[in-house]
């Protein structure tokens, strides 16, 4: 499967319907790592005529329950042509914003996925195909700084689910030194900010790994 994956920068090019038609046009499945205006992710989904799937940045405090429209994968999984995909919003707190958690409030959070994914990960060795965050796990892909720190809580998510993919944003990327992708406990940790095209394909049942 064809994914066209976004976050935290409305590209200029890609409000334009032309472009999109002519670059995406064997993409199957849109999914938003957060911090996007709705209108942005609407007009992207409307305009390829495709599914879409999202979770909440910490500057998307004017979502509402039908603004984007698609799915939210927050605290969820939901399978789509052969794939599962599961989410987890929000960012590290640094103000008193909404969407925004300590690491224990994501601890919880990743604990509250376990009747979805633990059971897969014991029957077929990863828990989902694409966990997708908004912020990334400790001390990969992240900053030094309170607001871009990764939580530590997701490098255990990766360790209990050991899903195959992870995309997340937040962090910036301009700075081409930078790693994008890293792989870690079994899975391929992608930033996505501001976009990439990712093809991933049905894995067929593997030997589980032990806990």
């Amino acid at each position: 499967m064809k994914i066209l994956a976004v976050s935290d920068n409305v590209l200029p090019h890609m409000e334009s319907a032309s472009f999109l038609k002519r670059e995406f046009a064997d993409v199957e499945l849109i999914i938003s790592c957060g911090d996007l205006p709705a209108a942005y992710l609407e007009m992207i989904a409307s305009t390829l005529n495709l599914p879409l799937f999202f979770v909440r940045g910490n500057h998307d405090t004017q979502y509402t329950e039908d603004k984007p429209g698609g799915d939210n994968l927050h605290g969820r999984l939901i399978k789509f042509r052969g794939l599962t995909f599961a989410g987890l919003e929000g960012s590290p707190r640094y103000n008193n914003e909404p969407i925004q958690y300590s690491d224990s409030e994501m601890f919880r959070m990743v604990l509250g996925l376990a009747p979805f994914l633990l059971p897969r990960r014991l029957r077929y060795g990863y828990g989902v195909d694409v966990m997708v965050t908004h912020a990334p796990p400790r001390d990969i892909h992240d900053m030094p700084d309170r607001a871009h720190r990764g939580f530590a809580s997701l490098r255990t998510m990766l360790r209990l689910y050991r899903p195959r993919y992870m995309l997340h944003g937040h962090v910036d990327t301009w700075d081409r030194r930078r790693p994008t992708r890293t792989q870690f406990a079994g899975t391929d940790i992608i930033n996505i900010n501001p976009s990439k095209v990712l093809s991933i394909d049905k894995l067929e049942r593997r030997s589980p790994h032990g806990l």
